[in-house]
């Protein structure tokens, strides 16, 4: 399974839609909160190209974006593929 981590804050509906969508698809992840470690955020900006709202997901490294981007890519179908959760690994091929 790829690396996953999303930067969060705790009072962020936004970031609890992200994380619900993660765990549901069983997939794990780090969770990164800029609240607890404030100099996170400047980190996660870098790593976003500037992106400074919570939450921000990364996959092995690549940013994926946010929640809106996150939910994006699960309704186009290409959220499985990426978080390595493949039709053939889910039936134990």
């Amino acid at each position: 399974m790829p690396e996953i981590e999303i930067y969060t804050t705790p009072f962020c509906p936004f970031c609890y839609r992200a994380k619900a969508l993660l765990a549901d698809k069983g997939a794990a992840f780090t969770e990164i909160d800029v609240m607890v470690e404030p100099a996170r955020r400047r980190e996660m900006m870098d790593r976003a190209a500037g992106g400074y709202t919570v939450p921000q997901v990364f996959v092995d490294g690549a940013h994926v974006g946010d929640c809106n981007d996150l939910y994006a890519l699960e309704y186009a179908g290409k959220l499985d593929a990426l978080l390595g959760l493949g039709r053939g690994m889910e039936e134990g091929k």
